[in-house]
């Protein structure tokens, strides 16, 4: 009886220890909603003029900082937390997940940045939209995700907005729209591919269309300036991902070659096609990348 007694609270000790064990590995496996958390978004390639734009949809390119909501938290790209303010979130629908970007207008890239990776959010969240172009979670093709946003997203709210598509109706069409954004200060427009579905990663599906292209690269070095750039810097060193290494000596203010970004900055920068070699033709600097 004794031993009986014995391995009957050996098994119930081993029961309860396993049950614990389980429940701790539930909790461990639970993100909370503060840890950073990387959304796996849609990635645009670039529109080149071998692609018929007739029927796909069109709408402008927002300069701003892409945002990521979950259905209860507000993402960066990268899946950094974005601290904005209760009344911000409570526009954005519960449960639902929605891709967009966070502007402030045309020209305001930089002041959007500062506001939204702000630890505090201040007064100037009130100018920022969160123009939502895409359902990730919804079911269908994009033009059904896009009848569920317009359904889904509050009528009129001043913060959040599904973005205007329309048909393209052709190349001449695509540039003339895009030469006229580009001269309201917009940076660009984005092509659509009609039906298609929300995959992660980058998709022949979604088209950035611009007058220029753009890129990131890593600063591996600062080389010295010549002549009126003695003493300050002459142009960075920078490496790709793909490993191609090139200087970046234009478009940099003389506040930044006085203090120029550090090395492992990430930049972007602004070209026009390759060169023989595949190194970008005429980099000129634009900003560093915030996120």
């Amino acid at each position: 009886m004794r031993l009986r007694g014995a391995l009957a609270g050996l098994l119930a000790g081993l029961f309860l220890f396993q049950v614990a064990a389980a429940q701790t590995k539930d909790v461990a496996t639970q993100k909370p909603a503060t840890e950073k958390s990387d959304p796996a978004l849609l990635l645009a390639n670039v529109w080149n003029p071998s692609i018929d734009p007739t029927g796909w949809w069109v709408s402008e390119k927002y300069d701003g900082l892409r945002g990521y909501w979950d259905g209860r938290k507000l993402w960066t790209r990268n899946g950094n937390a974005i601290a904005a303010p209760d009344y911000f979130l409570a526009a954005l629908p519960q449960d639902v997940a929605l891709d967009g970007e966070l502007w402030m207008g045309r020209g305001q890239f930089e002041e959007t940045v500062s506001t939204v990776r702000s630890a505090t959010p201040d007064e100037r969240w009130k100018r920022v939209k969160f123009m939502v172009f895409d359902a990730p979670q919804a079911k269908g093709t994009f033009e059904q995700r896009m009848e569920f946003l317009r359904k889904t997203l509050p009528a009129g709210n001043q913060f959040v907005q599904p973005v205007p598509q329309e048909r393209c109706q052709g190349t001449k069409h695509l540039l003339a729209e895009r030469d006229r954004i580009v001269a309201l200060g917009g940076e660009g427009l984005m092509l659509r591919q009609p039906e298609s579905e929300y995959e992660a990663g980058r998709s022949p599906t979604l088209l950035k269309v611009k007058t220029h292209e753009d890129a990131e690269a890593t600063v591996i070095a600062h080389l010295p300036g010549k002549g009126k750039f003695t003493g300050k810097l002459g142009s960075l060193r920078v490496k790709t991902a793909d490993g191609r290494e090139f200087s970046v000596g234009t478009g940099l203010t003389d506040a930044q070659r006085a203090a120029p970004p550090a090395i492992g900055a990430v930049i972007t920068y602004r070209y026009r096609g390759l060169t023989e070699k595949g190194l970008p033709r005429f980099p000129s600097f634009l900003r560093v990348r915030k996120d």
